[in-house]
């Protein structure tokens, strides 16, 4: 069983910052990509950004030189530092981890957290 949770939404002034995590847990015997994805009221899920086992990163140009992707494999967990937050940045966010399991790690999928809102607004 593996189990992908996130933490660190609420809400938060324009302007403000928020600190997202994303632990994966259970019978892991690797992780590829992390990343986060966003969906706002009445419209379809997007990208945020993303992070490979490698290191290499992919935003959305609607948050580059403001969120920052990081990850700490020893923890198996991805980050989203989002600053200089906007209304438009409002939506719930959710956690997308391709993970393999398995004695080999032979079976691989992707797995999603719960979600968590975000909601920026004075």
């Amino acid at each position: 069983q593996v189990q992908v949770v996130e933490s660190g939404g609420g809400l938060v002034q324009p302007g403000g910052s928020l600190r997202l995590s994303c632990a994966a847990s259970g019978s892991i015997f690797s992780i590829y990509a992390m990343g986060w994805y966003r969906q706002a009221p009445g419209k379809a899920r997007e990208l945020v950004a993303t992070s490979t086992s490698g290191g290499s990163t992919n935003y959305a140009d609607s948050v580059k030189g403001r969120f920052t992707i990081s990850r700490d494999n020893a923890k198996n967990t991805v980050y989203l530092q989002m600053n200089s937050l906007k209304p438009e940045d409002t939506a719930v966010y959710s956690c997308n981890a391709r993970i393999a399991t398995g004695g080999n790690g032979q079976y691989i999928r992707a797995y999603w957290g719960q979600g968590t809102q975000v909601t920026v607004s004075s």
